[in-house]
């Protein structure tokens, strides 16, 4: 009978044979998935026979994974922030780069209370349920908006596991403000902070086998990926409170021709972030101060 050893160092050359990144991890994660344990358990049990009950569901599991089925939809979830969220098929697999937009979003929030924040494009939820979890003390308005159903359906299983209270609108980009259908609830409006990871794939850019299973409306974003980016920037300044903080997750390459859009468009101190790789990824910009707050400025005056 096999050991838990001879099934890891046999899946792992199997998965590499095929070209899977993280080859050795991957099996990891699957092996101890099926037996229901953590990795580290694993290293404590590595000449533990794995009965055929065991390996059965495994064998399948991998010859999944070596098609290129990502990790993270064989396992049903993944870490996001500390937390588990769950994914598949209906949005698209989070990225090390969007915890990053929201570490860097917390640090600059000011968390006023009952501030309002709005995660466009919100996927499997976990921007906007990050937020509304991490600024709980503030009492945070969170609304989450995108434009497929099935997004919105696991953006809601997670805010349920997770305890979140979020507000959720099927909406192509503002179209739920700007033209809502006959007798739909207008979603709350002048958001203090807007955070989006929008589609920003050019048109028929090569993906890998892995990002091919997340959904192409999550992905592509016209010829030179920046189509929804550019209706965004453009859509988004008459829902924006004053001063209000917008950021947005983009490609490596395409930061400072976001900035840049942005800055045209009319928003303020105008920049981009760098992600941990040193890639100008998260372009930012502050709403311009609304014309009533103008008003009532000089009326106090």
């Amino acid at each position: 009978m096999k050991t838990i050893q001879d099934i890891l160092t046999s899946g792992t050359a199997y998965l590499e044979a095929r070209g899977i990144e993280g080859a050795r991890h991957s099996m990891q994660c699957l092996t101890a998935h099926v037996l229901g344990c953590n990795r580290t358990w694993l290293y404590l049990h590595y000449d533990d026979p794995l009965s055929e009950e065991k390996l059965s569901p495994l064998r399948e599991l991998l010859k999944r994974r070596g098609k290129g089925e990502p990790l993270q939809h064989l396992l049903g979830s993944t870490e996001f922030f500390r937390r588990e969220f769950r994914t598949d098929s209906r949005a698209l697999i989070p990225r090390p780069e969007t915890e990053e937009l929201v570490e860097l979003a917390l640090q600059m929030a000011d968390g006023k209370p009952g501030m309002r924040v709005l995660d466009m494009g919100c996927g499997s939820g976990v921007i906007g349920i990050t937020m509304a979890l991490e600024l709980l003390r503030h009492r945070p308005d969170v609304v989450m908006a995108d434009i497929s159903d099935a997004a919105l359906s696991l953006t809601l299983e997670n805010a349920a596991a997770l305890g979140a209270k979020v507000k959720t609108y099927r909406s192509d980009l503002f179209s739920a403000w700007d033209t809502p259908a006959e007798g739909a609830v207008q979603p709350p409006d002048l958001f203090d902070l807007v955070l989006a990871n929008l589609p920003y794939v050019p048109e028929g850019e090569h993906v890998s086998a892995e990002v091919q299973h997340d959904p192409a409306t999550a992905l592509y974003g016209g010829a030179d990926g920046l189509d929804i980016v550019r209706r965004f920037v453009r859509d988004a300044l008459p829902h924006l409170a004053s001063g209000a903080l917008v950021m947005l997750e983009v490609g490596h390459d395409q930061g400072e021709t976001t900035r840049a859009l942005m800055e045209k468009a009319g928003y303020t101190q105008t920049r981009v972030l760098t992600d941990m790789s040193g890639k100008a990824r998260f372009p930012l910009g502050y709403a311009p101060t609304r014309p009533e707050q103008l008003t009532e400025q000089r009326d106090a005056e």
